[in-house]
Formats: C-alpha cells, structure tokens, sequence
C-alpha cells in the first residue's frame, strides 16, 4: 500500500474545475485563501453532490456574513442561508465551479471588530463506510481528534494545515443542504505528504511541493 509520509496533514486543496480561470477568480474574490486552494482543469463527468464539503471557520457572526456576501457577490449560490443553529450561526455557498462551502463561527454575537482572519479550514469527506475510511488514514499516520462510531471522525491537525474530517455521505448532504445523489469524479484533490495515494471512498492525494 503506498502511503503518506513525512506530513500527515492537507498543505492545500486543489478544485479541479471545466473553466478554472473563472474558478481562480471566484476563489481570489471570495475567500482569498491564496495557495491553500488552487484549481485545475478538468473534463471529468461529475453530476450532483461530489461528496465533500468544505468548512470555513471563523471567530464570530459579522465574519460569516461578510464571507457569504463576498461569495455570492463572486458568483456563488446561496445553499443555505445564514442563520442560527444549536452549534452557532452558519450559512452554505455553492462555487460556481459546483463545490460547497460552508462559513460558520461557534459564537452567536459580535463581540469584537471582524479582524477579517479566517481561523481554520477544515474538510469534510463522505463516506459509506466511516470506520474503514478512518482505519485507512490511521494507516497512513493520521491521529484521530475526535470518534463518534460510524458516523464521525475528526483528525488532529498540524498549524496552519487544512484540517481532516470524515462524515457519512448521507449526512454530510444534509448538513450542506444538497441532494445525496451524484456521480462521477469527486473533482477534489488533496495535497500532502510524499506519496500518490486514494481513499476508500475515492478521494485522492498527492505529494505537497517541497
């Protein structure tokens, strides 16, 4: 089996899109998360959901909805609007280039100016089989944060990297908002470690640039 060395953790994230100049420009007025995610061009069939989601989280509610407005200013598409929750105040975008997104701080008040930082990225892969999935990345050195069964799995992360979760596909489409069903390529590229590699679930990695 090949496996990940030297960083077990995600240097960056690679959006693999059909138009990925319209993508990088989406990405730059957004977020502007800079190398932490690039894009690639694709022709790759993909159709509906592509089974991950990412996480933008920041300190407080005016970060959120200033990261929601720049998205959908960008050319984004509001998926769920920005509201309160049991955990927080949150809100999903969909990228043009079809990838979902979601802004979210655990705070439920402004306590403070929008210092415009984003505090952690963190990416969500679903899974049918969340145990395998999470014996497969303890195989390759990942330790794990947080276990709930087989639904969840939160891997520790290392400063400054972009944090590593795994969730059943199921309800990760409903936490995003969008229908569970899709297919073809996931679109999605980790980057990290010193070898090629793919999941159980398909998702695949390959060496960070030294």
């Amino acid at each position: 089996m090949n496996t990940i060395t030297a960083s077990t953790a995600i240097d960056s994230i690679i959006i693999e899109a059909a138009d990925p100049a319209a993508a990088e420009r989406f990405y730059a007025e957004a977020f502007g998360l800079g190398r932490r995610i690039r894009v690639r061009a694709t022709d790759s069939p993909s159709t509906g959901f592509r089974g991950y989601m990412a996480s933008l989280v920041v300190s407080q509610p005016a970060a959120v909805r200033r990261l929601v407005d720049a998205a959908v200013a960008a050319g984004a598409t509001v998926v769920k609007p920005v509201a309160k929750s049991m955990w927080g105040i949150g809100g999903v975008v969909q990228a043009p280039d079809g990838s979902v997104w979601k802004i979210a701080t655990s705070a439920k008040k402004d306590t403070a100016p929008d210092t415009g930082e984003i505090e952690r990225i963190v990416l969500l892969l679903g899974g049918d089989d969340i145990l395998a999935s999470k014996r497969f990345y303890v195989e390759q050195g990942f330790r794990v944060g947080k276990s709930f069964g087989r639904s969840y799995v939160e891997f520790e992360n290392q400063a400054g990297a972009i944090q590593l979760g795994l969730y059943r596909r199921g309800p990760l489409a409903k936490d995003a908002g969008v229908p569970e069903e899709g297919s073809g390529s996931h679109r999605l590229v980790l980057v990290g470690g010193g070898s090629t590699v793919t999941d159980p679930d398909g998702f695949e990695w390959e060496p960070a640039e030294r």
